[in-house]
Formats: C-alpha cells, sequence, structure tokens
C-alpha cells in the first residue's frame, strides 16, 4: 500500500553552507530539515552512505555548478519508507549525477528522489557495502557502454587498476570474459578482486606500451580505461591495438600533446565519461545492468572497514579522509 497523504519526516542533514577555499577548510554542519516527496517520488530512510572524492571537489569550489548550500552526497542503500503502491519497505540503493551537486544528496538520514531511480539491493550484501557501490561501478560500466562491452578474447589495459574505478573495470571486464592488464604507478599487485589473473605493469620500471605490444603479440589493447587522465595520455594512445577505443574519466592538467596521424591511422576512438551528467534515473538504468554480476558473485562490493565508517556529526573527518586520497571506501551512517 501506499500512503495517501504523503509522509513528512524530520531529517537530519550534513550541510555545506558555502565553499570551502581546500578540503582541510571544508565545514560541514548537521541540520535538520523537513522532507516530504512527491507523488512519483520515494521517500528513503539513508542505512549507509559513501563519500566519493566529487563530493570534496564540489565542496571545494571545483564544480561550478554545484549549489550553496546543500547536503553532500551521491551514493546510498536504505529502506523505502513511503512512496507509490508496491514501493513500501523496499531494500534499495542507488547513485546519480545531481544529487548533493545541484540539489541536495544522501549524506543525510533521510533522502527524497524518483521511484525510477533506485534499485533493489542485492542480497547477501551489507547496507555499507551497497552504499559504496554507486559512483565507482557507474563510471566503469557507462564508460565500457559507451566504448563497448568488453567481449571474450579483448585485451583491457586499466591505468590506475588499484583506484576505485579501476577495480570496477577489473571486475566488470574479467565477468564479461575479457583479459585485463591493469598500470600502477610503483611496483605493487593489484589489490581488488577479479574473475581471472591479472597481469600488472609498474610504469616506473617498464615501457608500458611496449611491454602491453609484448604481452598480446603485438597487437595492443582493444579497450584502454584510462582513470588518471594526461599522465599516462600518451603510453595509453600508444597501447591501443588498431580501432582500439580509450576511455577518460579524469585530468590533472587539461591539455595533452595528440598525434591526429596516429590517432587517425590507428582507426581509434577516444570516450569520455562524466557521470556528473547522469540524472538518478539514467543512473538507475546502468546499476540495473550491473544486478546480475553482484546476484552470481562475478561482481563484488569494495570491502568496508569498521575505521572507514563515520556518523553524520564526523562528516568532516570522513571528507578529510577522501581528499587525502585514503585507499578506503569511506562511508557515513546516519
Amino acid at each position: 500500500m501506499s500512503s495517501a497523504d504523503p509522509k513528512t519526516v524530520e531529517a537530519r542533514c550534513v550541510r555545506l553552507n558555502a565553499k570551502a577555499e581546500n578540503a582541510a577548510a571544508v565545514a560541514p554542519v548537521v541540520e535538520h530539515h523537513t522532507l516530504t516527496r512527491g507523488p512519483n517520488d520515494l521517500l528513503i530512510e539513508i542505512k549507509a552512505a559513501a563519500v566519493n572524492p566529487s563530493d570534496i571537489k564540489a565542496a571545494t569550489g571545483l564544480m561550478p555548478y554545484a549549489v550553496f548550500p546543500r547536503t553532500p552526497g551521491r551514493d546510498y542503500a536504505g529502506v523505502v519508507i513511503d512512496g507509490p503502491a508496491g514501493t513500501i519497505g523496499r531494500d534499495v540503493f542507488g547513485s546519480s549525477g545531481d544529487l548533493g551537486i545541484r540539489r541536495d544528496g544522501t549524506h543525510a538520514s533521510h533522502l527524497v528522489v524518483g521511484a525510477d531511480a533506485v534499485v533493489e539491493k542485492p542480497k547477501g550484501l551489507s547496507w555499507e557495502e551497497a552504499a559504496g557501490i554507486g559512483v565507482p561501478f557507474v563510471t566503469a560500466m557507462e564508460g565500457f557502454r559507451r566504448a563497448g562491452v568488453p567481449k571474450p578474447g579483448e585485451t583491457v589495459l586499466v591505468f590506475g587498476v588499484n583506484g576505485k574505478v579501476g577495480q570496477a573495470a577489473v571486475q566488470i571486464a574479467t565477468w564479461q570474459g575479457a583479459r585485463v592488464i591493469g598500470v600502477v604507478r610503483k611496483a605493487e599487485a593489484y589489490a581488488g578482486h577479479a574473475n581471472a589473473p591479472i597481469e600488472v605493469i609498474d610504469a616506473s620500471a617498464a615501457d608500458i606500451a611496449a611491454r602491453v605490444r609484448e604481452l598480446t603479440g603485438g597487437k595492443g589493447a582493444d579497450i584502454v580505461f584510462n582513470t588518471v587522465g594526461d599522465p599516462y595520455f600518451q603510453a595509453a594512445h600508444k597501447s591501443l591495438a588498431l580501432r582500439g577505443r580509450q576511455i577518460l574519466i579524469a585530468a590533472i592538467d587539461r591539455i595533452v600533446q595528440f598525434n591526429i596521424l596516429e590517432f587517425y591511422r590507428g582507426q581509434h576512438t577516444y570516450v569520455g565519461i562524466d557521470t556528473l551528467g547522469l540524472s538518478s534515473a539514467a543512473t538507475g538504468a546502468v546499476l540495473r545492468d550491473l544486478g546480475p554480476g553482484f546476484a552470481s558473485g562475478h561482481l563484488r562490493p569494495f570491502p568496508i572497514k569498521a575505521s572507514a565508517i563515520y556518523p553524520l556529526e564526523r562528516a568532516k573527518e570522513a571528507y578529510v579522509a577522501v581528499a587525502g586520497s585514503s585507499r578506503d571506501r569511506v562511508i557515513l551512517k546516519p
């Protein structure tokens, strides 16, 4: 049954009232706000919400369209407590490009989102694990959806393989039967889950493109997932197979040298992914594509450490941890 009169709740919300100069200056406060859903909305009691690097970038003015004051947060997991018929009591999770940036987000006790935005929480996942899936897996999957989902027999080269998007890309590519080669900045093994062995190239000790050609019998990589951007742009470009596709999601310096002749002779495709451009509903559609992988165990959530879970009142510590490049998946728990 649904409520004839939508419920109203007093939500506890983390608020950023103004842009901060840097991550250390971010000054979240917890306020009470009244939330009511619209006719096609769900009111969700949030059980856990992840903190993403984009939350910190928006707080420090690196996303000019971020509004203030607002409640940050893009990823969440929780229970529907009010909504249209048949929705109440469902365990759901989700993510979004506009939540927490252009409108109030998930770092709160409750959230209102459109009914088409949520996805059933996979059974066997904790609230914290489900909340941690969002942005990294959506970014990886949207990259593959746009560049062509990897096929058995294809080689996927992942730069920044131990980052969260890198790990999600490895999981998805190996789930689809592709071979994955990872690139790390300094000597370390691949740290995440995979459905097949992962070869790792240490960028500090090897010529990446030469090693990729060696490992692929001269062919190169069919897909390069470059999660870092310009520092690896040339190595990625030189690693591409004929008709290879490079996916780009980040940049440090915005301008790169670009050999147009090699680009068209190689018949390459470059795909730019900005998940901030995806609505809650579009993000929900991407997450639904991933559902079977989590159900079958081919995809696994990131491990959540107890030390990386913070109450709303300690949001600042959580934000500072993420800004400091913590490798943990940082979670807020109302």
